[in-house]
C-alpha cells in the first residue's frame, strides 16, 4: 500500500509506456483537424412518441446556441466496459436510457487557423491568471456548457499577436470576446485538432485567436469565451499506445454523463480552457513534469465557479470543486410530482480563492457522505479561524449566493472566509465516541465504511500527537473504481484498499491532509509521508520505519544531479535539482520532503518538531512567497527546537544541489590509560568525506560488546570531518548513518574493526 496515493492519478499511468512495443507518438507541432463531414445531431432527438422533458425551471445562468455535437470518431478503439454499481457520484436517468452519450464536436473547414503552426514557445508563453466559470452540466446527455471569462498574461519575451487556448478534442468553441473598459469586441474563432496527451482523448480543440494588437511582455487582457460538447469517459491516449479497454478505462475514467460527474482536469481532461505544448504518454516523463509545471505556474490564478446541474430523478446533493465541498440547492420543475418523473436544477457558488498547486477538479455526489470514525469525548473542534480555503464541513453551504450572476466580470482577489465546524449529514456511526468526526464516506458498504472507521480511530492518536488533537476537516472518502485521485482532504479512490488496519500507511498520508493545508506542497505532501512513517514506527519499529523511508526514496537516487566537485556544481551547464519550494515532480515535494522532516526530527527531537507543526497546522494562511513561508517555518523550527537549521534550509529546502555522498577515510582506535576522574578506555576518531553537493549531518555509533555510543557529525558538501567518540570496552563496530538522511548512493556505512582487547 504504501505509494498508493503518492502520485496524481495521470502519473500512475506511467507504466503505461510498457504497451507502447515500437509505436512512437505523433511527431510535437502536429495537428490533426476533422474531416469528418457534418451529421444531423442525434443525442438531441427523441424516439417516436416520447415527450422530451421541459427545460428546466429557474435563472438562466447563461444560454448558448452553438452547433450541436457529432458523431465520434472512435475508429480502432476497443469499446470500453460499462462502469460498475452505483459509486455515490452524481447519475441523472436520462428520458431514453438506451441513448448514447452525446458525441464529440466536429471543426469545419471554415473554421481552421490561418497562418503559421504555433510553436511551443508560443504556447508556453500564455499564463492564464483568473478562471471566471460558469458551468451548466447535462448529465443525461453528457453535455458541458461552459462560459469561461478568463484573465491571460503574456510571460514571454515577444510581443504576443496571437494566442492558442485547448479544451478537450470533444468539446467546441463557440464564441470568443475581448473584455476591454471601453466594451466587448468579438473575435474571429479559428479552431483544430491538435494531438496531444494532455487530454484523455488523445487531442485538444485548440482555439487561435487573432488579438486587434500585439499583447506586450507582461501584459494582460480579459476574455470571455463560450464553449460546449461531451464529456464522456475515454481511453483513446491509452489505447493508442496498447492498453486495452480495461487498462484504459480504470486510469482515464473521466467523465460528466448520466453514471457520474468526476473530472480530474489538465492532464486527465481539458474540462477548462489551458495553454500548453503538446505532450506525449510515449515520450518518457515528460508530460507528467508538465502536469507539475502547469500546476507550480498557475497556483495563484483566482478561480470562481458557478455550477448548475439538470436532474432527473433525485437531485444531486453536493459539488467538491478543488477538494472544497458544497451544498447544491435543488429547484424542481414541479414540487409535487413525484421523486422518480422529477426534474430541476440544482446550482451552487465556489467563491475565488487561489488556484493553488493543483488541476481544477470537479465531482458531483448524488447522496449525503456518512460521517464516522468520531475523535473519543471531550475532544472540541477548533476555534474558527481565517483561511484561504474553506475547510470542509459536511453541512455547509458556499460562501456565495449560488446563482448570481458574473456576466463578463473577472475573477475577483480571493476573500478571506470563516472556517465552518463541521456538523453531521447523517448519523454518525460511532459507537458512543460523540467527537468530531475523522471520515466521510461517500459510496461504500457499510462493511468498508466500518472497516475505514476501525481503521481511522486505529491510527489517529498517532496523528493527532504529532498534528494537533483535532483536524481541520473530515477526510472524504468517495469510492471509485479505479485509480486513485487526491487533492486535499477528498480522496476518490477505491475505499476497501484504504481501510487495511494492516497497512494502513495509504490511509494514514490521506488523513493527514485534514490536519495540514498550508497550501505549500512540500509541507503538506511531505508531513503526510513522515505521518505514515511516524505511524509505520508505532505499529512495528524504527527499523522497519527506515526500511520503509529508503523504500520510497529510491526514485530519488536517480531524478536528483550528481557532481565531482563544487566548481562543476556551479557551471552554467549543470544538471538541475528542485528546490522543494519550487519543486514540481513529486518525486521531491512528495518523497524527498518526507524525508527532510524525518531529518528534522533527528536534529530538534520529536517535542520540538510536534510543537512547531501544530504552531504551523492553526496559523492563518500566509499570503507570502513560497520562500518567505519556509524561511518563516524555519524560524519557528528554530525557536521549538533552539538550533540553528538554516543550513537545512539551504542545501534541502531553498536549494537543491543533489545530495550527500559520504564514505569513511579513516577509523582510528586508541587506547587510553584509565586517568583522574575517568577509567580506562578507548578514543575512536572517525574521518569522513563527503562528496556529494549537500550538508548531511548523521549519526555516528560506535559498538563495543553489547553497548553502543552514539553521536552526531555534520559534514559540509566537498569536504572532510572527524568525530572522536569516547566508549569503555574495545570497539568493535563503526555505523555511519543509519538511513535517516538520503545519500547519493547508499544511506547506510559500517566499519568492522577488529582491535584486541586490553
Amino acid at each position: 500500500m504504501q505509494g498508493f496515493l503518492r502520485l496524481p492519478a495521470v502519473m500512475l499511468l506511467a507504466g503505461a509506456t510498457q504497451f507502447v512495443g515500437a509505436q512512437t507518438a505523433p511527431s510535437t507541432g502536429s495537428s490533426t483537424p476533422s474531416t469528418t463531414p457534418a451529421q444531423t445531431p442525434q443525442s438531441e432527438q427523441k424516439p417516436d412518441g416520447e415527450q422530451a422533458p421541459a427545460p428546466p425551471k429557474g435563472q438562466v445562468l447563461f444560454q448558448s446556441h452553438g452547433d450541436a455535437p457529432e458523431a465520434p470518431d472512435q475508429t480502432g478503439v476497443e469499446p470500453l466496459p460499462a462502469q460498475g454499481a452505483d459509486n455515490g457520484m452524481s447519475s441523472s436517468s436520462s428520458s431514453n436510457p438506451g441513448e448514447p452519450d452525446a458525441a464529440p464536436a466536429q471543426i469545419g473547414e471554415a473554421e481552421k487557423p490561418t497562418g503559421p503552426e504555433l510553436s511551443d514557445a508560443e504556447r508556453s508563453a500564455l499564463t492564464i491568471t483568473g478562471y471566471d466559470l460558469d458551468a451548466r452540466l447535462t448529465p443525461a446527455r453528457s453535455r458541458l456548457a461552459m462560459r469561461a471569462v478568463l484573465t491571460v498574461r503574456n510571460d514571454g519575451k515577444e510581443p504576443m499577436t496571437r494566442l492558442a487556448l485547448q479544451v478537450s478534442s470533444t468539446l467546441k468553441w463557440d464564441s470568443v470576446s475581448l473584455v476591454t473598459p471601453a466594451g466587448t469586441q468579438k473575435l474571429a474563432v479559428a479552431q483544430h485538432l491538435l494531438e496531444t496527451d494532455t487530454d484523455h482523448t488523445g487531442r485538444a480543440n485548440e482555439l487561435v485567436l487573432a488579438l486587434p494588437a500585439p499583447l506586450a511582455p507582461g501584459g494582460t487582457l480579459k476574455l470571455d469565451a463560450f464553449y460546449s460538447g461531451a464529456v464522456t469517459q475515454n481511453g483513446s491516449r491509452l489505447a493508442r499506445i496498447g492498453a486495452n479497454a480495461t487498462q484504459a478505462a480504470d486510469a482515464d475514467w473521466d467523465s460528466a454523463g448520466p453514471r457520474e460527474i468526476a473530472l480530474r482536469g489538465f492532464g486527465d481532461v481539458l474540462w477548462y480552457p489551458v495553454s500548453s505544448p503538446q505532450y506525449f504518454l510515449g515520450q518518457g516523463n515528460e508530460l507528467f513534469e508538465a502536469i507539475g509545471r502547469m500546476r507550480l505556474r498557475e497556483a495563484q490564478a483566482s478561480v470562481r465557479l458557478r455550477l448548475a446541474v439538470e436532474f432527473q430523478g433525485e437531485a444531486p446533493v453536493a459539488a467538491y470543486f478543488n477538494g472544497r465541498r458544497a451544498e447544491l440547492k435543488a429547484i424542481s420543475d414541479n414540487a409535487d410530482a413525484p421523486v422518480a418523473t422529477n426534474a430541476g436544477i440544482a446550482t451552487t457558488e465556489f467563491a475565488a480563492e487561489p488556484m493553488g498547486y493543483r488541476a481544477l477538479s470537479l465531482f458531483v455526489l448524488s447522496d449525503k457522505e456518512t460521517l464516522t470514525a468520531a475523535l473519543p469525548l471531550g475532544v472540541a473542534p477548533p476555534p474558527p479561524m481565517v483561511t484561504a480555503a474553506p475547510m470542509y464541513s459536511a453541512k455547509t453551504e458556499s460562501s456565495s449566493a449560488a446563482g448570481s450572476s458574473a456576466a463578463g466580470a473577472s475573477a475577483a482577489a480571493a476573500p478571506v472566509v470563516e472556517a465552518a465546524k463541521p456538523e453531521p449529514v447523517v448519523a454518525s456511526e460511532t459507537e458512543g465516541r460523540q467527537g468530531p468526526p475523522l471520515l466521510a464516506v461517500s459510496g461504500a458498504s457499510d462493511l468498508i465504511t466500518n472497516q475505514l472507521r476501525d481503521a481511522a480511530e486505529n491510527v489517529a492518536p498517532v496523528i493527532q500527537d504529532w498534528f494537533g488533537t483535532h483536524p481541520l476537516s473530515a477526510l472524504t472518502i468517495v469510492d471509485h473504481r479505479g485509480q486513485a485521485f487526491e487533492d486535499g482532504p477528498l480522496v476518490v479512490a477505491p475505499a476497501a484498499a484504504l481501510a487495511s488496519r494492516e497497512d494502513p500507511s495509504a490511509l494514514v498520508y490521506s488523513m493527514a491532509h485534514a490536519w495540514v493545508q498550508t497550501g505549500q506542497p512540500w509541507i503538506d505532501e511531505g508531513l503526510s509521508g513522515f505521518a505514515s512513517l511516524v505511524v509505520t514506527e508505532s505499529q512495528h519499529d524504527r527499523d522497519t520505519a527506515i526500511a520503509q523511508l529508503n523504500d520510497l526514496l529510491r526514485p530519488l537516487l536517480i531524478a536528483e544531479p550528481e557532481f565531482d566537485s563544487q566548481e562543476a556544481a556551479n557551471a552554467p551547464d549543470a544538471a538541475k535539482g528542485q528546490p522543494l519550494i519550487a519543486a514540481t515532480s513529486e518525486v521531491y515535494y512528495r518523497r524527498k520532503a518526507a524525508a527532510v522532516f524525518w531529518m528534522l526530527r533527528s536534529l530538534i527531537g520529536d517535542e520540538a518538531l510536534s510543537a512547531a507543526i501544530k504552531t504551523l497546522v492553526t496559523e492563518p494562511p500566509s499570503h507570502g512567497s513560497a520562500e518567505e513561508q519556509a524561511v518563516a517555518f524555519e524560524k519557528l523550527l528554530e525557536k521549538t527546537g533552539t538550533k540553528d537549521l538554516s543550513w537545512l534550509f539551504h542545501d534541502w529546502v531553498l536549494n537543491d544541489p543533489g545530495l550527500p555522498d559520504l564514505s569513511f577515510i579513516d577509523v582510528t582506535p586508541r587506547s587510553l590509560p584509565a586517568g583522574k576522574g575517568h577509567d580506562s578506555g578507548w578514543l575512536v576518531a572517525v574521518s569522513v568525506k563527503n562528496d556529494g553537493g549537500a550538508t548531511a549531518d548523521v549519526p555516528v555509533v560506535v559498538r563495543s560488546g553489547n553497548l553502543t555510543h552514539a553521536d552526531r557529525m555534520r559534514i559540509p558538501p566537498y569536504s572532510q570531518a572527524v568525530v572522536r567518540i569516547l566508549v569503555e570496552g574495545a570497539p568493535t563496530q563503526v555505523l555511519l548513518n543509519d538511513g535517516s538522511v538520503p545519500e547519493v548512493r547508499t544511506s547506510q556505512h559500517i566499519r568492522t574493526l577488529d582491535v584486541a582487547p586490553k
